[in-house]
């Protein structure tokens, strides 16, 4: 297996060629950026990326949510799993804390939530902003970045990443999910997106990303918000329920600075750090 690994020169270029538009995109700090991977790398974690019933996907099947997921790096194909783990690498974390000013971002080698995506004809992923503390790592969810694996895709199918505002009046930027598109994205709880209609590709396509999220010890006040789960929003005319939900016990009494000092506390005591 010919290894591949980011080229730190490269990335730095991308990095300071962007980083003011990243940080003042609309309608929340994000980047599309194409032709992310050389060529034969993408080509290869396209030829081999497992289909619908060649591993025991965790399926949603939900109002909100009827996707395909696997963060099991035991059941992803070498070569792609090569490639998650050189995203987790220092190299690309160097990158991202280049692009997005964030510093100190820490990689997942869990894949907790993210690893591989794969979304069916009729299935979709309603408007939401993401889960934003890792329960294992005990660390807050930053950065959401985004790989699609789809040659050849027809925008009439759907599955256009929507960008939302904030009050969910409006979708500001769709991203069409063609092979080797990047998207880089902020998490908070604004980060609102989605593919909220059911897909219309023909019954033997799918829509597929590889996904990794990067977290930090901590974030800035104006973020800190309670422990939750994926928030999901209605659009505009949409009738079902807006599910928010709080994971920490500790949330509903806790000042927000207070459960912020309370989560550096607790990630230096797991850690061992001083």
């Amino acid at each position: 297996m010919d290894l591949f690994f980011f080229d730190q020169e490269h990335l730095t270029s991308i990095a300071t060629a962007n980083a003011a538009a990243y940080r003042s995109a609309q309608p929340f700090p994000h980047i599309v950026l194409d032709d992310f991977l050389p060529d034969d790398v993408i080509g290869r974690i396209i030829e081999e990326f497992p289909g619908p019933r060649d591993l025991e996907w965790e399926k949603f099947d939900a109002e909100q949510e009827v996707k395909l997921a696997t963060d099991d790096t035991r059941a992803i194909p070498a070569y792609t799993r090569h490639v998650l783990d050189q995203f987790n690498s220092e190299t690309m974390v160097d990158f991202l804390e280049q692009l997005t000013g964030i510093s100190g971002l820490i990689p997942d080698p869990h894949f907790w939530g993210g690893g591989l995506h794969q979304i069916e004809r009729g299935g979709h992923l309603k408007v939401h902003s993401d889960f934003n503390w890792h329960e294992e790592l005990l660390l807050d969810r930053r950065i959401n970045l985004i790989l699609y694996l789809n040659p050849e895709w027809d925008p009439a199918w759907g599955g256009a990443l929507e960008l939302w505002d904030r009050d969910m009046t409006a979708c500001q930027e769709r991203v069409v999910p063609v092979a080797n598109r990047c998207v880089i994205f902020n998490t908070t709880d604004f980060s609102l997106h989605g593919h909220p209609d059911p897909l219309q590709c023909p019954p033997e396509r799918s829509r597929r990303s590889m996904a990794l999220y990067y977290y930090s010890n901590g974030r800035p006040e104006s973020e800190i918000s309670k422990s939750r789960t994926t928030d999901f929003r209605p659009r505009p005319g949409e009738q079902w329920r807006r599910t928010p939900k709080t994971t920490s016990r500790y949330s509903d009494w806790v000042p927000p600075a207070l459960l912020g000092a309370a989560r550096h506390v607790r990630s230096r005591f797991r850690h061992g750090t001083s």
